[in-house]
């Protein structure tokens, strides 16, 4: 049966073909796509939601608009990585459905408490302050989702600081909330993520399909690979949020490691680390990380999805 999932998100180049793969394979349905602040503000990253919704011809879903904000601090974004829209490089088509009426986070409750316990996944990938609301505000919830299938952090990695991943670092007690909830969460870190690399090889794989929506990843690619490269160094740029999705098709491409899991919340230079305890013997907990990616069949599955679409 196909995997239900709710992708909580910020588009974003990576979150765009996180998008495209969830759409794409057949192993996945995709209940809604939900937006939060994070990689640009809010209003841009749900209409780059609607864009990639247009591209795609993803009909019949809801989009929804979640959190401005943080639960506490002020609004950082990636416009160094993703550029004054949040997607910048690909000429982007006017949408032509509209945004769900109902917010983000309310949609969330009503399609967990709506379904069968233990058949929804959320996926977050971007900052997880609609998941964190979303749990206080009906903490049912947090005993009817299968598991939480997250991009961020990472256990021995950080790139909005030393130590700190980006999505975890612009709001960290939500990042509190959500990994101390008490379900299942599975962090898909920047230790993994940087294995999803989307070399030369691979986009003229992407090209070869020669389809508007892989003409569209090929443009994504090519101004997110430039950014990456005039900022963080990176000789080729990782497809971070599209593991998460891919761990949810199929999870023999992804080993992880059940390790406890805390956030920093107060350090001077390592607020939003994601501190993961690997002391033997483990304790007790109900978190993963991810560690290893099978890169080669990673990137099958991605391109069949677009293939597919």
């Amino acid at each position: 049966m196909a995997q239900k999932i709710i992708l909580d998100c910020d588009p974003g180049h990576d979150d765009a073909i996180a998008i495209l793969l969830a759409h794409g394979n057949p192993n996945i349905e995709l209940l809604a796509i939900t937006t939060v602040v994070g990689n640009q503000t809010i209003d841009k990253v749900s209409r780059n939601a609607l864009a990639v919704a247009e591209i795609a011809h993803i009909r019949g879903i809801p989009i929804a608009k979640g959190m401005d904000r943080p639960l506490v601090r002020e609004v950082e974004n990636a416009a160094n990585i993703h550029g004054k829209t949040g997607l910048d490089g690909p000429v982007l088509p006017t949408p032509t459905q509209s945004l769900s009426e109902q917010h983000a986070v309310n949609l969330i409750i009503d399609l967990v408490m709506s379904h069968p316990e233990k058949t929804i996944t959320l996926v977050p990938t971007g900052g997880l302050t609609n998941i964190a609301l979303a749990a206080r505000l009906e903490p049912r919830i947090i005993n009817r989702v299968k598991e939480v299938v997250l991009m961020g952090g990472g256990y021995h990695t950080g790139n909005w600081s030393a130590v700190a991943e980006f999505n975890i670092k612009i709001d960290p007690e939500a990042a509190h909330i959500v990994f101390n909830a008490g379900w299942k969460v599975i962090m898909v870190g920047l230790d993994l993520t940087h294995q999803a690399l989307a070399t030369p090889d691979v986009v003229q794989r992407i090209a070869d399909i020669a389809t508007p929506v892989s003409r569209f990843v090929v443009d994504l690619l090519d101004f997110f690979g430039k950014m990456y490269k005039k900022n963080q160094n990176f000789d080729a740029p990782p497809v971070h949020d599209v593991c998460a999705v891919a761990y949810i098709i199929d999870p023999t491409l992804i080993e992880v490691k059940q390790v406890p899991i805390n956030i920093e919340l107060t350090g001077t230079h390592t607020l939003g680390m994601t501190v993961a305890d690997f002391r033997y013997p483990p304790k007790p907990c109900n978190t993963f990380v991810a560690t290893k990616l099978d890169r080669e069949r990673f990137w099958d599955l991605v391109i069949n999805s677009l293939k597919t679409i």
